[in-house]
């Protein structure tokens, strides 16, 4: 990723905090690469460090790096081009992506001064011209097959420095490059209005009818012809995909016939811009009116203050096919109306409605109170198109009170995190899948339409499969409605490896699903295959019984799961069956077709498994559970459970006496607030009985001194319609209001919550026991351990039929290790007159790896080419 580069030379310091006008200033700026969702800049000045790092932070930039031209160019090109480059401090910013007026060192040092409180924000005004009509852009309706939409505007006796031609240019590439989606939404077209005369068409012709000499060239060019001419080009070659497949290209005449632009390729040369150009016509066609329009509005905000009138744009109309006309730029201000109560609620400040404007007002925001209330009137200018909510204007003012004098508060409310039960439950079937001998494969969510479709021996329009609109790639077209072409093409890409193959992936697929907002649902699959020399169908069908042993599913009808026999035309006729768990399919098992074994390049018969996890849940996966995961881990609590099976408790128990305490008292609820203090919940990750129990003990609501206890206290009466539905408690933790009396002492303060039932055992009991353990441990540690073994099979590749194949084997057999044994070995012919060397060993797993031995004995350089593990077999 190249960098956005701008350089301030001279010994102007940032003490005003870049409120020197530009002019006052020799910048240089080039164009940077926009990256996913920021743009960097750099900046050269000379200041402290830490001032311009707070001055960043403060504006809501970040200050990135601190470095140099030369080491820029070193760490680029090498030091040998660095050598005659600057020394002068360059400081690297992040600006937001969505903040195109930051983009040039005019917006940006505009917006610090207005931030600094060191001049007001300009009002932006759209002029009609001093004599005669303003100039016209005609769009004609060959365009809609192309580029429909265009916008125009002048930038009237405009004054040019270097500097300031160089960042005009370099801000046009960046919004190309960001807001533009290089230029396939929209393409900015500048020209020198001096030479050329209007009214201008905006039309679309067939490349061999478009003839003129593009920027910086000398002869003319069809339009054929530019389209290969800048195949090779390093910069243009991006954009010739956006039109190079249509039928016409979409250009632009002025009323003598002279060619302005090609858009989105080249501008004419005939009307480039240059420092002397007074009058600058700016033309900007799109596929997204709207982007355009921004686009536009951009540009002449950020030059139109080196007008001979500061900023003003002067007025262009656009005629469309159908006769209507619009006035461009817009330049529109918009007022939006908030309360200061919503701004300072969301930030977590206590403000006035008056210095709440201020703020926005520093952040270009003219705003002021209303007189109704709180209320804010705000007025958002046409260089902030990225303010389209109220949460925007309220990060703004966040920004402008800085976040570091917002005060930390503990929230009043909170909860323990818990995992999200369906990945949870993924991760306990990940860990036991593998103790089953199975490895885990991750592959691509996007695969193409063959995979999914034809390989597998289906029509894609019966799918649900969601299309990408723009596939960069023939593998990456669709996103994958199932997960068993990912695996077959991982077994093909490890085609190598020693049979037999098990593999097994877990993750989502995509489905259409017109329920959804987004007309497309993710659910979570599992899915696995066995490759070997035999199909292996008793191995799938034995982990899909093992996995429903896992999930806790009986292998019965009804209430359990069973297969029955079904027709796929990915598996074998006759060899495919359907799981049905409680009466709904959830997924099937076979042997795999062997067309569809053959397409994905296999050889050996294989059997597969694939079914939907979310059933096993009882939810779907976008609903938190209000019951426990099967499996799910529960939370050991310190307090001994007094029963292990208890019914639902009644509505309101007459007793306060609890595990914690009586909670009556103040030394119950302490108990109850320290229990409460890294807990949501009495029992368990969810609300439940115990909860409720708890609940009906306590007389009262808790006072403010304990804040655990009330966010508990608040959480679970707000269930208390719905109690009859909650989970049964697994322990009691409310005791009965008469326990029974105790043969030895009535106190219940003498309860042992801790101890157990059971009678201390006797002296020679304790005797024995520990007897016993002591020979135990004494047998096991003379029991020899067992030791990990592997049978390798080698092949060993010489350079060629020269090789002295005697003295290859001598060298190999010279490696000595511990836990290495060599054994056989024999020349198998390979072609040509060559033969390799096919060596066995056995090896000790804990001390010699297969890495370890190769790289052995590719050490013989001489005599070795390659080696490869022709067999591996644990012993």
């Amino acid at each position: 990723m190249r960098s956005f580069v701008r350089r301030c030379h001279g010994a102007d310091t940032l003490s005003a905090e870049l409120g020197r006008r530009m002019s006052r200033r020799n910048f240089d700026i080039a164009l940077g690469e926009r990256t996913t969702q920021r743009h960097s800049l750099h900046l050269r000045f000379y200041v402290a460090d830490e001032e311009f790092d707070e001055l960043c932070f403060e504006f809501g930039l970040e200050l990135d790096e601190i470095t140099t031209e030369r080491e820029i160019i070193s760490k680029e090109q090498g030091d040998s081009k660095a050598s005659d480059a600057s020394d002068v401090i360059l400081y690297k910013i992040d600006v937001p992506a969505n903040r195109y007026d930051l983009l040039c060192l005019e917006g940006l040092v505009r917006g610090l001064q207005v931030f600094k409180n060191k001049l007001e924000a300009p009002r932006y005004r759209r002029l009609s011209p001093d004599s005669g009509e303003p100039q016209r852009l005609i769009i004609t309706k060959e365009t809609a097959a192309v580029r429909p939409h265009a916008v125009a505007a002048v930038l009237k006796n405009i004054t040019f420095t270097q500097e300031r031609y160089n960042s005009f240019i370099e801000l046009q590439e960046k919004l190309h490059q960001n807001i533009c989606r290089k230029r396939s939404l929209v393409a900015i077209g500048t020209h020198d209005l001096d030479t050329i005369s209007g009214p201008f068409t905006y039309t679309a012709k067939a490349p061999g009818d478009i003839c003129f000499r593009p920027l910086n060239q000398t002869k003319e060019y069809t339009a054929a012809q530019l389209m290969s001419l800048y195949k090779t080009d390093s910069h243009l070659r991006h954009y010739l995909p956006i039109i190079e497949d249509k039928p016409v290209y979409p250009v632009i005449y002025d009323s003598n016939g002279v060619v302005l632009s090609m858009p989105p390729i080249i501008n004419g040369d005939h009307s480039k811009i240059s420092l002397k150009t007074k009058n600058v016509f700016i033309e900007c066609t799109a596929t997204d009116l709207t982007k355009a329009k921004i686009v536009l509005d951009m540009i002449v905000t950020m030059f139109s203050e080196y007008c001979a009138q500061p900023f003003t744009v002067e007025q262009a109309e656009v005629v469309y096919p159908d006769g209507k006309t619009c006035i461009y730029p817009e330049l529109a201000y918009r007022k939006e109306k908030l309360s200061g109560e919503f701004i300072n609620k969301k930030v977590g400040i206590r403000e006035s409605t008056e210095r709440i404007a201020q703020l926005l007002t520093r952040m270009c925001l003219l705003s002021q109170p209303t007189g109704v209330g709180d209320e804010i009137e705000v007025e958002i200018p046409p260089t902030r198109p990225d303010v389209i909510h109220a949460c925007d204007i309220m990060e703004d003012a966040a920004i402008a009170y800085g976040f570091n004098n917002i005060t930390r508060t503990t929230p009043r409310t909170y909860t323990v995190a818990n995992q999200f039960p369906l990945n949870k439950l993924t991760e306990l079937l990940r860990q036991d899948l593998a103790a089953a001998g199975f490895t885990e494969a991750l592959n691509f969510a996007l695969c193409s339409q063959e995979d999914i479709a034809d390989k597998l021996g289906k029509k894609i329009s019966e799918s649900q499969a969601i299309h990408i609109s723009n596939p960069k790639t023939a593998e990456f077209q669709v996103a994958r409605t199932t997960l068993l072409p990912g695996l077959l093409k991982t077994i093909a890409a490890n085609r190598k490896m020693p049979l037999p193959l098990k593999l097994f992936e877990i993750s989502d697929v995509v489905l259409k699903d017109e329920s959804k907002d987004v007309g497309a649902r993710n659910s979570r699959r599992f899915c696995a295959i066995y490759y070997n020399k035999t199909p292996g169908f008793e191995v799938i069908h034995g982990l899909l019984d093992r996995t429903m042993q896992l999930l806790e599913v009986k292998a019965a009808r009804g209430e359990g799961y069973h297969i029955q026999a079904a027709d796929d035309s990915t598996f074998f006729p006759g060899r495919c069956a359907e799981i049905f768990v409680r009466g709904t399919s959830v997924g099937r098992l076979g042997v795999l077709h062997p067309d569809v074994i053959g397409r994905f390049e296999l050889t050996m018969p294989c059997s597969a498994l694939e079914m939907d996890l979310e059933p096993f849940l009882g939810h779907t996966a976008e609903i938190l559970l209000t019951h426990d995961v099967p499996m799910q881990e529960t939370f050991k609590h310190p307090f001994s459970a007094l029963s292990q099976s208890q019914p639902a408790l009644p509505s309101r128990l007459p007793s306060t006496k609890t595990v914690f305490g009586d909670l009556s008292s103040h030394a119950g609820l302490k108990a109850l607030n320290d229990f409460l203090a890294d807990r949501s919940y009495i029992e368990g990750f969810t609300v439940s009985q115990a909860d409720a129990a708890v609940f009906d003990a306590i007389p009262s609501p808790p006072s403010q001194a304990f804040c655990h206890l009330r966010r508990w206290y608040s959480h679970i009466k707000s269930f208390q319609m719905e109690r009859a539905r909650l989970p049964s408690a697994r322990s009691r933790f409310v005791r009965s209001p008469t326990p029974p009396a105790s043969p030895n002492n009535n106190s219940e303060d003498d309860i042992d919550l801790f101890g157990s039932d059971d009678d201390e055992e006797s002296a020679e009991a304790a005797r024995i026991r520990e007897q016993r353990l002591s020979e135990y441990a004494a047998k096991k540690s003379k029991k020899p351990a067992l030791v990990a073994k592997s049978s390798i099979l080698l092949d060993v590749k010489p350079w060629d039929d020269e090789t002295d194949m005697a003295k290859m084997e001598e060298c190999v057999r010279s490696i000595a290790m511990e836990g290495l044994l060599w054994g056989q070995s024999k020349l198998v012919p390979v072609g040509y007159g060559i033969k390799k060397l096919q060596i066995g060993c056995v090896v000790e797993d804990d001390k010699v790896g297969t890495d370890l031995l190769e790289e052995a004995i590719t050490a013989f350089e001489e005599y070795v080419q390659s080696v490869d593990v022709a067999a591996f077999n644990k012993i």
